[in-house]
């Protein structure tokens, strides 16, 4: 017997995931194994379950969908369903198996299906698909409000605000607050990039920090400098940093 398609819906509205349930209903080979109200509950439910797809809300309390994606160690097969049309671009550029803009039909939805099962026999193909994914929502004309974070069953929410510094670690970054430091696989460049230039300076090959949380800067010995925080943590300061705070004082 043909083992049937696991399905995990994610949505923050009840109605929402009635309508995806009652479509699914004429659908006998999907099997609901979870539905989700918040990212947070979807995260789990994926990587406990490990179902062939998701219904994957992008709008949604506390995590939104795409940051909800960077966080799964499995990756499966996405519907996205929003109410929201601004995003579809960006879904279909990176090959995302669809995207339903709600209201939708049943017909609409059977489309979906059809798709999805094409995404569904290329496990590899889709695996490549997230991952594109992920990429493209870093490419953003906004900066970065917040940072979502995963320490084994642990999600946290940075807000850029509450970021003293961030230091690099091989192939990860560690960010300080004034709560502790925080492990993220991702790199020095992607933070300069994302984060707003007017809130953060880079000062060393290895240090980025909040502007605004900058108390003093002391010439070591020549041409070596040291950042002392509000908080008193010093951090080092390379002289191409210390040519970037030069041209911010100025400006």
């Amino acid at each position: 017997m043909k083992e049937k398609i696991k399905t995990i819906i994610i949505d923050d509205e009840k109605l929402a995931r009635e309508v995806i349930k009652n479509y699914l209903a004429g659908y006998p080979e999907y099997a609901i194994v979870a539905e989700c109200s918040n990212g947070f509950e979807g995260i789990k439910a994926i990587n406990e379950l490990l179902p062939d797809l998701i219904f994957l809300d992008i709008q949604m309390p506390k995590i939104n969908g795409f940051e909800m994606l960077e966080l799964i160690d499995e990756p499966p097969v996405i519907v996205f369903t929003t109410a929201f049309d601004q995003y579809a671009l960006k879904a279909f550029e990176v090959n995302a198996a669809d995207y339903l803009l709600k209201p939708f039909s049943g017909e609409r939805f059977g489309e979906a299906l059809n798709k999805a099962n094409i995404h569904l026999s290329e496990k590899d193909v889709q695996a490549n698909v997230i991952k594109n994914l992920i990429r493209h929502t870093e490419k953003r004309e906004e900066y970065l409000t917040r940072v979502i974070i995963k320490d084994g069953p642990k999600i946290t929410v940075v807000t850029a605000e509450d970021i003293n510094f961030i230091e690099a670690q091989d192939d990860y970054v560690l960010i300080f607050t004034e709560e502790g430091k925080h492990l993220k696989q991702k790199t020095m460049k992607y933070f300069e990039e994302n984060l707003n230039p007017n809130d953060f300076i880079r000062v060393h090959r290895s240090f980025i920090t909040a502007i605004k949380k900058i108390e003093k800067i002391q010439l070591l010995q020549k041409e070596t400098y040291q950042l002392t925080l509000k908080n008193g943590m010093k951090i080092p300061v390379s002289k191409t940093g210390y040519a970037r705070l030069k041209d911010l004082i100025i400006r």
